[in-house]
């Protein structure tokens, strides 16, 4: 039989926000601690040009990270006239592998919803132009957010719906768009997250990629419990364990296949 135990550093988390605050005083160790547990790359979400640019430059700092150049609709509200030309000077960089974050979220409706809409629409072109794949983001807006990406999907090269926390029918729209799906620890809340472990076996095996979205979404189900509340890239391992029960797969071709799924949606060296 195969060996698909994956190599050292060898898992892709492809969402974690490492721009954020709370890792200013312990950011090195922070990787540090996820590499020595087997994630060895990180896609570094940029939420809005400011984070974008940072994201970039934390690619400088530290081996195996890449990053994503985008607006966030929480954002959407701060964008000017330059925004999309500095978003397409950052995507002209080759360690930044994706458009985004970026979509529609209607659930807390810090941006207007017309001005969310606008922005999307602008990304979506940022990314036709440079055949980049779609980072995105969708909460209480599927309707909306579906007319639109529909409408674009035919010129786009690739798209991954981050941090899909669903029910089945919108996974199954995302799925007949061609986009990748990337799962969090949400799946292994018990409260929340129950109806996503009854639908995570509709994706497909090859369009199926994991995440912390880390500080956010810490696993509930982790033991012992962290006594900080902030999620890790760390703890990426335990998701693909959850992931995998699920499925009724090992953990080890869970990981293999997944990596192998972020390495050429990201066209990762």
């Amino acid at each position: 039989m195969t060996d698909v135990t994956p190599s050292p550093a060898r898992l892709v988390d492809i969402g974690a926000n490492l721009t954020h605050d709370s890792f200013d005083t312990d950011r090195a160790e922070v990787i540090a601690r996820a590499q020595a547990v087997g994630v060895g790359r990180f896609v570094v979400t940029g939420s809005d040009a400011t984070h974008s640019r940072k994201a970039l430059e934390l690619c400088g700092r530290y081996p195996g990270l890449y990053a994503t150049a985008g607006v966030h609709p929480h954002h959407a509200k701060d964008v000017t006239a330059g925004t999309p030309a500095e978003l397409r000077g950052l995507l002209e960089n080759s360690q930044v592998v994706a458009v985004g974050e970026c979509g529609l979220d209607y659930f807390r409706n810090f941006s207007p919803q017309d001005v969310q809409r606008e922005v999307f629409e602008m990304q979506l072109g940022l990314a036709e132009g440079c055949r980049k794949p779609m980072f995105l983001h969708q909460r209480d807006a599927h309707a909306d957010f579906m007319a639109i990406l529909t409408a674009h999907r035919p010129r786009l090269s690739k798209a991954v719906v981050h941090c899909f926390t669903g029910d089945a029918a919108e996974l199954r729209d995302y799925l007949a768009l061609d986009c990748h799906i990337g799962i969090t620890g949400w799946i292994c809340d018990e409260r929340r997250g129950l109806h996503l472990r009854e639908c995570v076996g509709l994706i497909p095996s090859d369009r199926l990629m994991l995440e912390t979205d880390a500080p956010y979404l810490i696993p509930r189900d982790l033991r012992p419990k962290p006594a900080s509340n902030r999620n890790e890239p760390a703890h990426l391992p335990h998701i693909a364990r959850v992931v995998a029960a699920c499925l009724k797969k090992p953990v080890e071709l869970l990981m293999q296949e997944t990596t192998r799924n972020a390495e050429a949606f990201f066209a990762l060296g």
